[in-house]
């Protein structure tokens, strides 16, 4: 290991299991102090258990590393609040907030209900908005007073976010929603010393095992691309000093791969030079989507 991260404090979100622990350790063996929080719930967000963050701390300890457990709602202002504090009680400071925690309850559209829509609304898009304000808030305070920022959020968003998939429209919408967050903070908090990324992961986990079976084998030997692990060499790297020069970007990330993700940009238009009538719509719509790019198919669409 080389050090990348030492002397820095990293709140990682969901780090209890999947991609929050791997990230968790990942930074721990770089030489960050880490805030493990988990609530410890089931895939649907049920039951939940001090356990999993505990266990992660207790990892990081064994080897030699620094953490907390913290078990508060992420999605809970209150309990938002009290995770940064904790990082400012526990560790003196706070460089970097990774979102990563959520759930799924996924359904056909048809027969999502609301219930079932606000919960992964409420866990994975406030879940990043609440902590991240109460982040920034801190990381103002200190760019008010003089001192120097230089801090990081990390984002977790999802190819459902960019592209849709099929039996997920509460979760891609979700996603979605936090790609454009991510742009929007990055602009904002450029001034105060702060980066704001995000990642589109895929790799094997609870979330995932149902929708990807047949991708999430691990191999008998030799690289086993759907770990979690090969997520957060990126994410320590974006939490990192070395990476003030990138912010609101989305990176796909997948086993040996980091891409960036282009989304929404202008594409082709026609001006008409004065109000359009219906009926000339049509042709005009023909045109400009023949001009333009296919969209890339929703995950589970035939």
């Amino acid at each position: 290991m080389t050090d990348l991260c030492k002397g820095r404090v990293v709140v990682v979100t969901g780090a209890g299991r999947g991609i929050g622990r791997a990230h968790a350790l990942a930074f721990a063996a770089e030489g960050a102090s880490v805030v493990v929080n988990d609530v410890g719930v089931a895939i649907d967000g049920s039951n939940a258990s001090a356990g999993p963050a505990q266990d992660v701390v207790d990892e990081i300890v064994a080897m030699g590393g620094r953490a907390v457990a913290n078990t508060d709602d992420v999605a809970d202002w209150a309990g938002a609040g009290r995770l940064i504090d904790t990082a400012l009680s526990e560790f003196g400071s706070l460089d970097v907030l990774v979102n990563n925690a959520g759930f799924l309850r996924d359904r056909m559209l048809a027969n999502l209900a609301e219930d079932e829509w606000d919960a992964v609304i409420r866990v994975h898009l406030k879940g990043h908005f609440a902590p991240l304000r109460h982040a920034v808030a801190y990381w103002r305070a200190e760019h008010k007073a003089g001192r120097a920022v230089n801090a990081r959020i990390v984002n977790t968003s999802s190819g459902a976010g960019l592209q849709g998939s099929v039996g997920q429209g509460n979760y891609a919408a979700a996603k979605a929603g936090i790609a454009g967050l991510t742009l929007v903070a990055a602009s904002e908090f450029a001034s105060y010393g702060v980066t704001v990324n995000a990642i589109a992961p895929a790799a094997r986990t609870r979330m995932t095992e149902n929708a990807f079976a047949e991708d999430m084998a691990a191999p008998a030997d030799g690289f086993d691309a759907m770990a979690p692990e090969n997520i957060s060499p990126l994410v320590v790297w974006l939490g990192s000093t070395q990476s003030a020069a990138v912010t609101g970007r989305v990176f796909e990330v997948e086993g040996g791969v980091i891409g960036v993700a282009q989304g929404w940009r202008h594409g082709p238009s026609v001006d008409n030079g004065s109000r359009w009538e219906p009926s000339h719509v049509g042709a005009a719509v023909e045109k400009l989507l023949a001009s333009a790019e296919t969209p890339v198919p929703v995950y589970g669409a035939r």
